[in-house]
Order: structure tokens, then C-alpha cells, then sequence
């Protein structure tokens, strides 16, 4: 008798394309889509439908949501995931993904928009129009961007899409990165920098395309701000935590700092909302609302890579772009087992191995063509010792070999 898995259920909890339904449909799914939830809300449809997946824009994933249903896998359908508890959700065994590099051009376009704004001051001539007010020789007042220096913060996905924009206006571009090095410097022609403060020193204009987490929370700050040359451009279109946001004003008000931001302090946790931030009222400051990734063009793709994700992870149980897979675990030591593909064989090792209290941590077993051998690598918390060993070997005489390999 050959027994049909379920359908995979997905809860839709944010905005999302057309396409992106059509897709998970054509994938077998059964998807339930309710934008606008979160909260209590989201957590009560995730207790009450019981979803498999658990798909989010915005949407803020705390514990009690991931708690109270049965859910596998969480798909952020976008790039930062600083917005799901992660580490509850490793606790729980959910894995949680995301969809890089899906919105880099949009976000890139987002910011050389606001660059070009801030020199023009765009939204100030806006602005004064609608107020039947003309008033050419204030506005023809502009310094131009060819020649002028563009600092990047962070060359990753985005901070590339930059370049040959910035290439493209005539400008030269300097950039730090952790992960920058020299040739890569060279292959994208930017010149390296040894530190943000140094990029600050550097530039004319200043932009942050840095992922949020425990090395980039306020690593644009107060020193930052103090090496700026004054009357600079300060653009983020990445997230608010990495900004000091006091020393942003300071910036503003006394050094002459002209910031376009897109990402806020306090924003509202859903798409509408009202919004209180007294850095928005400061001159020279422009903003948007937080809508970098926000181009159909974008969503089209985000879209496409979530119905990826899903696809595989019901195909295969395997996770694209999976976030919170341990780069490295307690394994001291490796157990090689050279063994005939037999069935029982890696359960009479695993048994011993348990009986014995020792933790298993990786496993991956490699068969050969034929299927008639296959070598098994289970990774151990502790080393077993020469009585285990002889105990596995001799308990199955399907095994061939047994070594153990130190890790680390």
C-alpha cells in the first residue's frame, strides 16, 4: 500500500503576488491567505489552521506565534529576517529562510531616488508648488553628482547593485565591508577602506547597506557622524538599528548632514499606522516609508523564490537559504561506518550509540553505485571507546570498518 503525504498547508499572513499563490497551487499546496495578521491574531490562525509553512513580509514572528500551532518552516518573503524570533524558533526545531537578493535593484534604486532628491531637493520644490509658491532661484541651488565620492557601507547584494550606478553618474565609489578584500576591491573598482569611519572621512555621500544583528546594531554612530565632512549626504535604506539615531540628529542639526532614510526607529508594525519620529521634522531630512524592496519587480521575484523554497522543502525536505542551521555543533569526533546496505545496519550502531549516552549531532550515510556498500558519517559529542567500537562491530556483520575521526 503506498501512503499519499497531505497536502502542505501555508499561511499567508502578509501582502503577496498573485503569482506566488498561483504557484504554490500549481506545487499541490494548500495555501490560506489572510494579509494582515500578526499579533494575537496571527498566533490564534496559527493554532486554529495548523499550517506547515508560515509565510511573512513585515509581519513580526514572536515565540507565543511560533508555539501555537505545528509549524515546519518560516518563510520571510524578503531579505532581513530581524523581525522572527529566530532563535525561538531553533529551539523549536522550525526551520526559518528568507529570500535574498530579490529586492537588491529595487532597494538600490531606492537609494540613488534618494540621493538625487536630497541634491535636488525635490520634495521641497514639490512641496512649495503645491503651495503656489515659484521659486526658481532657491531650487536651481545644487551641487551635482558627477566627481562627487560615494561611500558604501556593506558591498553586499545591494551595496554591488550601487556600483554601477554610482558609475554610471561619473562617480568614484569607496566602500568597507567585513568581508571585502582586496581583490574583490579590484574586481568591483571601488577603493577599499579600512573602516566605516574611514568611508565616512572619504565621501561625499554616504550609504548604509548592512544587514541587521549583533555586530552591525549602532555601528554607524557618533564617531561616524564626527568624521562626515560637513554638508554631506547620509542615506539607509537598510535597517534603523544599525544607526545611532541621536547622533543622526546631532549630524543633521549641527554638521550640516542631509539624510534620506527609509527605515525608521519607530515604525508601525503593519502597513499603516500612525507614525510618530521627530527626526522626520528635521530639515534636510527626507523619508519614505520604509519601501525599498517595494517595486512589482521585486515582489515578482520574492514571490517566485518563497514558491521555490516551498517546492523543495515538500520535494525534499531540504531548505533554500535557510538561516538558522548551526554552522558548528558540540561534535568532538566523526564515527566512519564502511558497511553493506543492508537494512538494520545503521540501526544497531545507532542503538549502541544511544545505549552508550553519547549525542549524536550530523549524520549523512553515502551509498555506492549498486546500492550493495554505503559509508555512514555520524558526527558524536563525545568519542566512544574501544569497547563500543568492538560492541558495533561485532553486533551486526554487515558492518565492513569502523574509524573515528577527530573534528576540529
Amino acid at each position: 500500500m503506498i501512503v499519499m503525504v497531505p497536502r502542505m498547508h501555508i499561511l499567508i499572513a502578509d501582502k503577496f503576488e498573485q503569482s506566488g499563490l498561483d504557484g504554490l497551487k500549481a506545487a499541490g499546496c494548500e495555501a490560506t491567505y489572510q494579509p494582515g495578521l500578526k499579533d494575537d491574531a496571527l498566533a490564534e490562525a496559527v493554532a486554529r489552521l495548523r499550517p506547515d509553512v508560515l509565510v511573512v513580509r513585515s509581519t513580526k514572528v514572536t515565540e507565543a506565534i511560533l508555539a501555537a500551532g505545528a509549524l515546519k518552516l518560516v518563510v520571510r518573503a524578503g531579505a532581513g529576517y530581524n523581525t522572527i524570533d529566530v532563535a525561538a524558533a531553533s529551539r523549536r526545531g522550525i526551520y526559518v529562510s528568507n529570500c535574498p537578493g530579490k529586492n537588491s535593484v529595487a532597494v538600490a534604486e531606492l537609494a540613488f531616488a534618494l540621493i538625487l532628491a536630497l541634491d535636488r531637493r525635490i520634495a521641497d520644490n514639490v512641496v512649495a508648488l503645491r503651495q503656489a509658491q515659484w521659486n526658481k532661484a532657491e531650487f536651481s541651488k545644487a551641487r551635482g553628482l558627477r566627481g562627487r565620492t560615494l561611500g558604501l557601507i556593506g558591498v553586499g547584494r545591494i551595496g554591488r547593485e550601487m556600483i554601477p550606478r554610482a558609475k554610471g553618474f561619473g562617480m568614484p565609489v569607496v566602500a568597507w565591508s567585513r568581508s571585502l578584500t582586496p581583490e574583490a576591491a579590484r574586481e568591483l573598482g571601488v577603493a577599499q577602506q579600512a573602516s566605516p569611519i574611514d568611508v565616512a572621512r572619504a565621501s561625499d555621500i554616504v550609504s548604509v547597506h548592512v544587514a541587521a544583528n549583533a555586530q552591525t546594531r549602532g555601528l554607524i554612530d557618533a564617531n561616524f557622524f564626527d568624521a562626515m565632512r560637513p554638508g554631506a549626504y547620509f542615506i539607509n535604506t537598510s535597517r534603523a538599528e544599525v544607526v545611532d539615531q541621536v547622533a543622526l540628529s546631532w549630524a543633521v542639526r549641527s554638521n550640516g548632514v542631509r539624510a534620506g532614510l527609509d527605515v525608521f526607529a519607530n515604525e508601525p508594525a503593519g502597513g499603516a499606522g500612525d507614525f510618530a519620529d521627530d527626526i522626520v521634522k528635521l530639515p534636510g531630512v527626507y523619508g519614505t516609508h520604509h519601501i525599498g524592496a517595494s517595486t512589482d519587480q521585486a515582489q515578482e521575484a520574492i514571490a517566485a523564490e518563497t514558491v521555490r523554497i516551498v517546492r523543495t522543502f515538500q520535494e525534499t525536505g531540504k531548505v533554500p537559504n535557510v538561516v538558522n542551521i548551526a554552522k558548528a555543533t558540540p561534535a568532538t569526533c566523526a564515527l566512519v561506518v564502511r558497511h553493506l546496505d543492508r537494512p538494520g545496519v545503521l540501526a544497531s550502531v545507532l542503538d549502541l550509540i544511544s545505549a552508550a549516552r553519547i549525542n549524536v549531532q550530523e549524520m549523512e550515510n553515502v551509498v555506492f553505485d549498486g546500492a550493495q556498500a554505503a559509508v555512514a558519517h555520524i558526527n558524536l559529542e563525545t568519542p566512544p571507546g574501544s569497547d563500543l567500537l568492538d560492541q558495533i562491530k561485532a553486533a551486526n556483520p554487515n558492518v565492513l570498518e569502523l574509524s573515528l575521526v577527530r573534528l576540529g
